[in-house]
């Protein structure tokens, strides 16, 4: 069995670690997690994801991701995903190489987008460079 402490970006059942953890422990992971619903509003962000952006948690929950939050994600690449998989009724577990633009100099990471249509939360995982 998987610790939670030892839940990683490429873990093979992140999806179902992070959907049942408390927010507090979302907080103790090195890599950004957005958490939102089928209506695209953000309902998780965790600290690590907070820092990194410069956007505070309360800022951004209760937001909509792709046109409030992230634009610069509202493309075929990256919204038009979860679109796709939620229209199709299937599970999303994709990672992407990405460039972060708003609000900041372009930084290359690692995106990695998931839904399963047996969570009720869609998640974007954010791995940053070392």
């Amino acid at each position: 069995m998987i610790e939670f402490q030892d839940i990683a970006f490429d873990s093979a059942r992140v999806l179902d670690a992070i959907d049942g953890a408390a927010d507090a422990d979302l907080d103790t992971l090195e890599f950004g997690i957005i958490g939102f619903d089928g209506a695209s509003v953000v309902r998780r962000y965790n600290a690590f994801e907070s820092r990194m952006a410069g956007l505070s948690v309360q800022r951004v929950i209760g937001q909509p991701l792709f046109t409030i939050v992230a634009p610069c994600m509202n493309n075929y690449m990256v919204a038009q995903r979860f679109e796709d998989a939620t229209e199709s009724a299937t599970k999303l577990d994709d990672t992407i190489d990405y460039v972060l633009t708003l609000r900041m100099r372009p930084v290359k990471v690692k995106l990695r987008l998931l839904a399963d249509p047996a969570v009720r939360m869609r998640y974007l995982l954010v791995q940053r460079p070392a």
